[in-house]
């Protein structure tokens, strides 16, 4: 019986967080020069302002903690896959079984892996969104698939002296 891979989920990658994160702080930008705008025009107290910066920046400090640790772009198990936060990437989750083979491409010059699925469809999923090296996450997606047909997955052979 082959070794199955150990379930794995691969998070965003650093710089991805930090882009929405920075989306997020432009956003606190924006609302809070429209709650100056509407405290100066409705002559309301200043302490609103502060009461919304504060508001304002504890949800980036949420987004940025739950984008770091909690959200994934990619969980794999025994069973199959399923991919979130990635727009476009087809079809969100499959069995390793459905899975036909693994091929990488790029699209718009960033270094993808597709999963093309036995019936046509794919899943594409662009590397640089995830936190991880680029050949550990081609070699698990490479083992996982050689386990569900049955085989072992790839070791390297040791050498004896």
């Amino acid at each position: 019986m082959p070794a199955t891979p150990e379930p794995t989920t691969y998070p965003l990658a650093p710089t991805v967080v930090a882009r929405f994160v920075g989306l997020g702080l432009v956003l606190v930008a924006v609302v809070m020069f429209a709650g100056t705008a509407v405290v100066a025009a409705l002559d309301l107290p200043a302490d609103l302002l502060v009461a919304l910066l504060l508001v304002s920046v504890v949800g980036v400090g949420a987004l940025a903690w739950w984008l770091r640790s909690r959200a994934w772009v990619l969980r794999c198990d025994q069973h199959g896959y399923a991919v979130r936060l990635v727009r476009g990437a087809g079809v969100a989750q499959a069995r390793w079984t459905e899975v036909e083979d693994a091929v990488t491409t790029t699209r718009h010059d960033v270094p993808c892996v597709v999963l093309r699925l036995r019936d046509g469809r794919t899943t594409t999923i662009p590397v640089g969104v995830l936190a991880v090296d680029k050949e550990q996450f081609v070699r698990d997606l490479q083992d996982r698939l050689q386990v569900a047909r049955g085989l072992r997955p790839y070791q390297p052979e040791q050498r004896r002296d």
